[in-house]
């Protein structure tokens, strides 16, 4: 799904998505396509974030949630995930002040367990620094898998269980969503993943139940308010119906 131009939205249009969930993909891709290294794909990648998250306040969006490295990345060469660390770093050292003088508070989905003292420290400053703010509600998913916070959820659930805090009876859908990373957040409403590919990688598996998908063929350094803008009207142009029937058939 693509447009030419940005949707003219009026007043009298459905409400946008509260909460916009994105998987950031085509960092290397770009690179390669333009016959540079993959350092400067994900360094045009933190530029494409620095503007979205712009974009997001100016459009009046209230929870923004990113996939920037998952539990799998670990996979990739050293040289690239020391890369992507280093561009970690400069990112909270650099913007960090700014996303705080504009109300943006910032949460981490996904575990510390594993990373450079370092890492975890400015994550951990970043998050204590917005955590009283307002604004947009930017959570990051690092060293984050889906499996892995359910799993880590369902033992959460069963050392309760076997503590005599709850009983196994107790344990449902809303009670589960609760022991997940994402306790204090909507699900999402739209997730949009861009470069093309059609698939969400291990991606918030259960908040995504019923979100909407656009799957955009923009690599992620090329992501821009135009392209968050059309996404976004792909999504009002769609019934959403929770299992349900619509509304011209239930009526």
């Amino acid at each position: 799904m693509q447009h030419d131009v940005p949707p003219a939205w009026t007043p009298d249009a459905k409400p946008l998505p509260q909460h916009v969930a994105i998987i950031m993909d085509g960092n290397g891709r770009w690179a390669a396509s333009r016959g540079l290294p993959r350092s400067e794909g994900h360094r045009k990648g933190v530029e494409a974030l620095r503007n979205l998250v712009m974009s997001s306040r100016e459009l009046g969006l209230r929870y923004v949630t990113l996939f920037s490295f998952s539990s799998e990345n670990w996979k990739r060469p050293r040289d690239e995930i020391s890369d992507l660390m280093g561009l970690l770093r400069r990112f909270i050292r650099r913007d960090l002040a700014d996303l705080h003088e504009n109300d943006v508070r910032v949460r981490v989905i996904g575990t510390l367990e594993g990373l450079e003292d370092d890492i975890a420290a400015l994550i951990s400053e970043a998050v204590a620094l917005t955590s009283c703010n307002a604004g947009l509600q930017l959570t990051v998913a690092f060293n984050y898998g889906a499996r892995d916070e359910i799993v880590r959820a369902a033992r959460k659930l069963a050392r309760r269980a076997l503590a005599g805090e709850i009983a196994p009876e107790q344990i449902d859908a809303t009670r589960f969503a609760e022991a997940l990373d994402t306790f204090d957040l909507p699900d999402p409403d739209l997730l949009i993943r861009t470069s093309g590919e059609m698939r969400i990688s291990n991606f918030l598996l259960w908040q995504c139940a019923y979100s909407e998908f656009v799957f955009v063929d923009t690599y992620w350094p090329d992501f821009t308010k135009e392209t968050l803008m059309a996404a976004i009207d792909e999504y009002l142009s769609r019934e959403r119906r929770f299992g349900g029937l619509p509304a011209r058939v239930s009526a």
